[in-house]
């Protein structure tokens, strides 16, 4: 079952009744997703209401810091369109192997920090994957159920932008999600669409929401002046106005859009740098405010 992410998914929403073996295979799954996520004391999904806003690059280098800061992490990348967060992480072309329980073992970076992708279960990178809505959501939740995440302290889950079936399938397969994260530039359009994202995640009883503003300014490399060049970042009050958590905003900088094409993301590029210190700040935010110990 867990060899082939594609097998399995065909039975469902034809009407048709399950077969005994789908049925037995369905039954075995649950058990997995719920040992699996009985091992991993936070889950963190990170959403946008659009693309285009820096999400992906958002969750790895949150993945990385929560690492760095002492925390046994793991990322899972549940964009299955545009899976990159392995590319992100200097991790492309890294094989997946299957372990003694029939497991995938995640891929590891060279900080530790645990790796799940679609994008390691395609023969070529360019492969675009044309999926209906059952097929997409029994990948995603392969992806928790039969990955051998072992005990961690935080699961970042990237999701795909947008309020579609994904981040939906991701939110009712992790019934008891620690915190919801959001992304938004400082434009209009870009925080309508985080609005629709926040009403679906309240519809889905998730209470921690958090607000993180990227791109909200830029600092001249010559001069040092800082520029607001999408405009006044208004992430606090916007914050305020739907009652969730303003997490700080973070500035649009070469190092950060430059990361995909490098070995790995700022905050483990640049460890000692003003944006790392951002991801450090943010971090701690989202411990204090959504990470209580029980």
């Amino acid at each position: 079952m867990a060899e082939n992410p594609h097998h399995g998914h065909g039975h469902h929403g034809h009407g048709g009744q399950m077969t005994p073996e789908q049925q037995r295979q369905m039954i075995e799954q649950e058990i997995k997703l719920s040992r699996n996520l009985g091992q991993i004391k936070y889950k963190i999904s990170v959403m946008s209401g659009k693309g285009g806003v820096g999400k992906s690059t958002v969750a790895a280098n949150l993945a990385e810091t929560f690492q760095k800061l002492g925390f046994a992490t793991g990322i899972l990348d549940a964009d299955i369109h545009g899976p990159n967060i392995p590319k992100m992480l200097g991790l492309e072309g890294e094989d997946l192997y299957i372990n003694e329980n029939r497991n995938m073992v995640p891929v590891e970076a060279p900080s530790g920090l645990k790796v799940m992708s679609m994008a390691f279960m395609l023969d070529s990178i360019d492969t675009p994957i044309i999926w209906r809505g059952p097929q997409k959501s029994g990948s995603i939740k392969q992806l928790i159920a039969e990955v051998e995440w072992g005990p961690l302290d935080v699961l970042i889950i990237d999701n795909p932008p947008g309020t579609g079936d994904e981040p939906l399938t991701v939110l009712q397969t992790i019934p008891n999600t620690d915190a919801v994260i959001m992304v938004t530039t400082p434009n209009v359009v870009s925080q309508e669409d985080v609005l629709k994202c926040v009403k679906m995640v309240n519809m889905m009883n998730v209470e921690n929401i958090g607000l993180i503003e990227n791109m909200a300014y830029y600092i001249c490399p010559h001069c040092g002046e800082k520029l607001d060049i999408f405009g006044e970042g208004d992430g606090e009050s916007f914050s305020e106005e739907m009652e969730i958590k303003y997490l700080g905003d973070l500035p649009l900088t070469e190092k950060v859009s430059d990361s995909p094409n490098q070995d790995g993301v700022v905050s483990t590029i640049d460890p000692e740098g003003e944006v790392s210190k951002r991801f450090e700040e943010i971090v701690g935010k989202i411990k204090e405010e959504f990470l209580k110990e029980e």
